[in-house]
């Protein structure tokens, strides 16, 4: 046998069982994964084997994507919606802006945390890296609301991803380009 064989065999037979630690590890942990898939039974209707979230609107001559949660903003809702947008950037033949209104009444609390919002601003901007920029519009009244978008925009700065957060409906449709109509779902 060569001089420092059984060495290299021994650490690939170690690489194999820290490896596959590793696989068990991550099969448990991933239900902490910041973007899980949604079960079936959660889904408010599908396009093209795309699942729509609920109170989300396309305005496609616009090229504008608006969303008002309802109830309780959690990770949950935050990961389908994620998710959701994930396929339609992969899918759209152009880029798209969105616009978020995490206003009251329609949203009652924000159940969120700081490392939930951390993760999904840098899956974000890692997924966001290599495609054109957009504009992403938070209109928040609350806040906790404000608190959490402030921190999305500040974690996805220098990326594709320009977000802003607003407290005047007005400016967040000057600051898209878009009518202040267009914000609105009936």
């Amino acid at each position: 046998m060569a001089r420092g064989a059984g060495r290299v065999a021994g650490r690939r037979s170690w690489r194999k069982k820290r490896m596959s630690k590793r696989a068990k590890i991550t099969e448990k942990s991933s239900s902490d994964s910041p973007l899980q898939p949604v079960p079936s039974e959660r889904r408010s209707g599908a396009h093209d084997g795309v699942k729509v979230p609920a109170h989300l609107l396309f305005r496609k001559k616009l090229s504008l994507v608006v969303w008002k949660p309802h109830g309780i903003l959690n990770e949950a809702i935050v990961n389908e919606i994620v998710a959701f947008i994930e396929t339609a950037e992969r899918r759209a033949l152009k880029p798209f802006n969105r616009f978020t209104d995490l206003s009251a009444p329609a949203l009652d609390a924000v159940d969120l945390n700081f490392k939930f919002v951390f993760q999904v601003a840098l899956f974000r901007r890692i997924s966001a890296g290599p495609k054109p920029p957009v504009k992403s519009a938070f209109y928040v009244t609350s806040p906790a609301a404000s608190h959490y978008a402030k921190l999305h925009a500040m974690l996805t700065d220098y990326s594709p991803l320009d977000v802003s957060v607003h407290t005047d409906l007005a400016a967040a449709a000057k600051w898209l380009g878009v009518p202040v109509d267009a914000l609105t779902i009936s």
